[in-house]
């Protein structure tokens, strides 16, 4: 009896929906909370594949390349930006065998140590995991309407996108141009 139970209330359990799939916020995220959110009432998870980016405290992460960074401040489109995110889960979905994913991505000002984005993918096996974290990183660091604009001592500037984001976008089949 307890299994036909178990089998009807994962029927009935809330799935997340497409409006909990992606949050912009200025305040921070707790790893742990949102990790918990996502796998409540799905038995079916296997895995759960994380990132979560952080504000670095040299411009592209290297000692003397442009001095220290002492903030970043991030902007977006909104209402623009969270269907853009939207799109990269569906596409994520459509390409591997997910249960459900979450971006939780941060504007505002942020200093060096701070959190910035978090992305989080749950599937039945690890694999499928681990692959959607992956492209959902490289598609959010590519195409995700976001401005970054890091001040350091020397002063402020925008970030543009790197070539090897691009790159790494284009090892799932995906060009981009943004470098």
């Amino acid at each position: 009896m307890v299994p036909i139970v178990r089998m009807l209330t994962a029927l009935q359990a809330p799935r997340p929906t497409a409006l909990s799939r992606v949050a912009i916020q200025a305040a921070d995220f707790d790893l742990s909370a949102e990790v918990a959110a996502l796998r409540a009432a799905d038995d079916g998870v296997g895995a759960v594949a994380s990132f979560i980016g952080t504000v670095r405290d040299r411009h592209g992460g290297v000692s003397g390349e442009a001095g220290e960074v002492m903030a970043m401040e991030l902007e977006h489109y909104p209402g623009m930006t969270e269907r853009a995110i939207e799109a990269m889960i569906d596409e994520a979905a459509g390409r591997f065998d997910i249960r459900a994913a979450r971006v939780v991505h941060r504007i505002g000002r942020l200093l060096p140590g701070d959190q910035i984005v978090l992305v989080l993918v749950t599937s039945a096996h690890r694999g499928p995991a681990f692959q959607a974290c992956e492209f959902l990183m490289d598609y959010l660091k590519t195409q995700a309407p976001f401005w970054k604009k890091e001040t350091t001592l020397a002063g402020a500037r925008w970030v543009d996108a790197r070539a090897s984001d691009d790159a790494a976008l284009a090892r799932w089949g995906i060009t981009s141009s943004n470098a």
